[in-house]
């Protein structure tokens, strides 16, 4: 059984002063060779991979917080943090370090995190530095106190000794009831001193300091210290807003005590931090980074107790979906789920990915369906927040609750369409919500974070299901708005919002080759946007441009032959016609569109421009553009000129290998009946000079085609392989013997020896089919080739 002592979560603070969470695994102190020193290591638990190893350095400052956090700086601005599972398992890794640094494990830190010169380090250090003497907790005393505690911020072992003084003698408590006394004598003095006092405290950093000026009683004190800025002209009355105005509100009730104390003292601490504290100068940045921890710790805190409560989740979403309850009463429950899911970042991966699946087998996502379609902004704006939680961490199981609503709900109640829908109609004059709900929508159809494997192809069921369920729904208010020649309406929502729908299709033409360009093609899409041209907002303008753009960065002939038949060009050329010139980011821009038409060489637009726009763009002369489009479409057009004149001059030697000439056709029927005539196994053509006697040299006898001819060359080579494997000539053999010497008048033989009869001819009607389908298959070959 796996030792839950030694289980941790690692944290690594990162440049936004916010934890990142590392993995979870288990901690052991060992000594590494490689090091030479002991060193903690954690390990994964899942794979057993190294998430950390780091030797226990002689003069690094551990901080033990909460029983169950290790905190420390590894390097420069890099600090660490170990939180325990259990607080045994944090006893015994603190033990060890306090035992390689030779600290006693009581303390809560080890050393300080200041870096300070070794003249002030060798003295701070030393045994025999005295400790840090209190005055006495007295009205008169309070100028003396705070010039000590100021005083011990610069050296780390006095600010180490102060901590300890300040929570042995219980001396925050003291101050505060010093703190009271001002008030009540109206003793302004004293007030700014116990000001500078608690602020200087807070820069100790001290983690068991924070726990007694947080507590439930003591907290209020606090936070009045800090009101009486001595920088201040006008006192700030934070205690009254926190009293009064800042009421928490239980949605539904909290029977969990320490739940509840939690989430009070989280939210007071987090005010303290954000508007109460001086904004810390750049060397007080680093030491309140355990007042962020702290806050850290209480958030990761509360979100497990909620989630562990199943009767509170259970009748909050009971509570959320009910249709019949009242605007005010769901705005809480929405807005205290959006606080919920906002404390949920603080988990690590695994534990946030338990929290999302919890929340979506209680129906959170049909209780998103309800609440971003009400009327009440802040509960639309906070159900939006929600869902941009869940589909940032998890779109796979937005999207798989998607497909399984295909069967069960009409399109108009789709969640997909319904996000569509709340993006048309955002009533925010910036479209904020809209903007937001896009991103959402961009993140679902990303096929980049889809899977695909062998029993779950959910890009391919997705992007069907959107094409066919969703995206009429987008394109609509375009389509809507481009009836005719120019834009219907042009006031600045809607422009805004046909901007962001631009953004979408383009996002889809590069990432949906194959489904937008059956889209685009199917329903002349792209002439409806390129109507945009015409409008008085250059940006939307611009964003159909950009569309345009995309599709022919692909390259894709389909969409280049759509484009010139379409004639898609022509407001784009006059757009830039009417821009006249100008010096501006549109001229820029259709610029670089042919720009990269030319440099890409794609033929057919490069003639498409040239042969259309070519009278009107050779006019512009102040880029090389045009001119340099011009000249490589000549070169196109002098390449296609040579290849024309090279065809024809072999068009008279083409044969259409579905017909043969005349002569052609005489040649074979000759040779068929002369086979038959005289039943020789001979093959004569019909076309041969007089036969001469056996003592003259034999002329090789041609058709009366021409020398040139191809069909000469064709039958030549269709009757040489026979005479080649009955002799050895190099010459053709038209006939051959067949009384073994004697020539004969229906044979002709070469001056070389006779050919010895041959045992294997076939039939006259057999070679004629032969030499048939091979002349024609030559032929194809031929024609194919020229």
């Amino acid at each position: 059984m796996t030792d839950t002592r030694r289980r941790v979560k690692l944290y690594a603070l990162n440049a936004e002063r916010q934890w990142d969470d590392r993995g979870t695994g288990h901690v052991t102190s060992s000594y590494v060779d490689r090091l030479k020193g002991v060193s903690l290591l954690v390990r994964a638990e899942v794979d057993g991979s190294l998430l950390l190893e780091s030797k226990i350095q002689p003069d690094t400052a551990y901080q033990k917080q909460q029983e169950t956090l290790i905190v420390w700086s590894e390097g420069d601005n890099f600090d660490l943090a170990l939180s325990f599972q259990e607080k045994a398992g944090c006893d015994e890794i603190w033990e060890k370090i306090c035992q390689v640094q030779g600290k006693d494990p009581s303390v809560d830190i080890t050393q300080d995190f200041v870096e300070e010169s070794e003249d002030e380090r060798f003295e701070d250090m030393s045994d025999t530095a005295p400790p840090v003497e209190l005055p006495p907790c007295e009205l008169n005393k309070l100028e003396t106190i705070n010039e000590l505690i100021a005083s011990c911020l610069s050296s780390a072992v006095r600010r180490e000794k102060l901590s300890t003084a300040l929570e042995i003698e219980g001396y925050i408590r003291k101050l505060l009831n010093l703190f009271h006394i001002c008030e009540d004598l109206e003793n302004l003095e004293g007030l700014h001193h116990l000001f500078e006092v608690f602020k200087n405290i807070f820069l100790l950093n001290k983690n068991a300091l924070f726990e007694v000026m947080f507590a439930e009683d003591t907290i209020f004190d606090v936070v009045g210290c800090l009101e009486y800025d001595p920088n201040a002209k006008i006192r700030k009355k934070h205690r009254d807003y926190l009293r009064q105005m800042a009421k928490f509100k239980e949605v539904i009730p909290i029977t969990n005590p320490e739940l509840l104390a939690k989430i009070h003292q989280t939210y007071r601490v987090q005010y303290i931090q954000d508007v109460v504290l001086p904004t810390p100068s750049v060397f007080e940045e680093n030491m309140l980074s355990t007042l962020s921890s702290f806050i850290f710790f209480n958030k990761v805190e509360i979100v497990s107790l909620i989630q562990d409560d199943e009767k509170f989740l259970n009748e909050l979403f009971t509570h959320l979906t009910d249709e019949t309850m009242e605007i005010s009463k769901r705005r809480d429950l929405v807005l205290f789920l959006k606080e919920f899911c906002t404390f949920s970042q603080t988990l690590q991966p695994q534990s946030r990915e338990t929290f999302f699946k919890t929340l979506a087998s209680l129906g959170i996502l049909p209780a998103l369906e309800i609440t971003l379609g009400v009327d009440d902004l802040a509960t639309k704006s906070a159900s939006i927040d929600i869902l941009s939680y869940i589909v940032e961490f998890s779109p796979s199981m937005v999207r798989d609750y998607m497909l399984q609503q295909v069967n069960s709900a009409e399109d108009e109640n789709l969640l997909l369409n319904i996000i569509i829908e709340q993006m048309m109609c955002d009533s925010d004059p910036e479209l904020g919500g809209a903007v937001q709900l896009s991103g959402i929508l961009r993140l679902l159809i990303d096929p980049e974070n889809m899977l695909a494997s062998i029993n779950k192809s959910e890009k391919a069921d997705f992007l069907n299901f959107f094409y066919k369920h969703s995206m009429h729904v987008l394109v609509n208010p375009l389509l809507s708005n481009t009836t005719n020649d120019r834009p219907t309406k042009e006031d600045y929502p809607t422009v805004q919002l046909l901007g962001l729908i631009l953004e979408l299709l383009s996002f889809c033409v590069e990432h949906h080759t194959y489904h937008i360009k059956n889209y685009i093609l199917n329903r002349d899409l792209l002439r409806r946007i390129l109507v945009l041209m015409r409008s008085r907002h250059t940006f939307l303008v611009l964003s159909a441009l950009r569309f345009l753009r995309k599709i022919i960065s692909l390259k894709d002939e389909f969409y280049n032959r759509y484009i010139v038949k379409s004639n898609l060009l022509s407001p784009v050329v006059d757009a830039f016609l009417r821009n006249n010139g100008r010096y501006n980011l549109l001229d820029s821009a259709i610029l670089e569109l042919f720009e990269f038409i030319r440099s890409e060489d794609i033929k057919s637009l490069c003639v498409y421009v040239v042969d259309t726009f070519g009278k009107a763009l050779d006019k512009v002369e102040y880029v090389q553009t045009f001119k340099c489009l011009r000249l490589r479409y000549d070169q196109q057009q002098d390449r296609i000129g040579e290849r024309e004149r090279s065809t024809s001059a072999l068009d008279r030697y083409r044969r259409d290998p579905r017909q043969l000439e005349e002569e052609e056709e005489i040649w074979f029927n000759s040779e068929d009946d002369d086979a038959e005539d005289n039943g020789t196994d001979a093959v004569t053509p019909s076309h041969t000079a007089s036969i001469p006697s056996n003592t003259q040299q034999v002329q090789t006898v041609a058709p009366t085609t021409s020398p040139t001819s191809p069909i000469a060359f064709s039958k030549a080579n269709v009757i040489s392989p026979k005479a080649n494997h009955s002799g050895g000539s190099n010459s053709p053999i038209i006939g051959a013997s067949s009384n073994g010497g004697s020539s004969s008048p229906s044979t002709l033989s070469p001056t070389t020896s006779p050919v010895p009869p041959s045992t294997d001819v076939q039939s006259p009607s057999t070679t004629k089919k032969v030499m048939r389908l091979v002349y024609c298959l030559c032929t194809i070959m031929y024609n194919f080739i020229l």
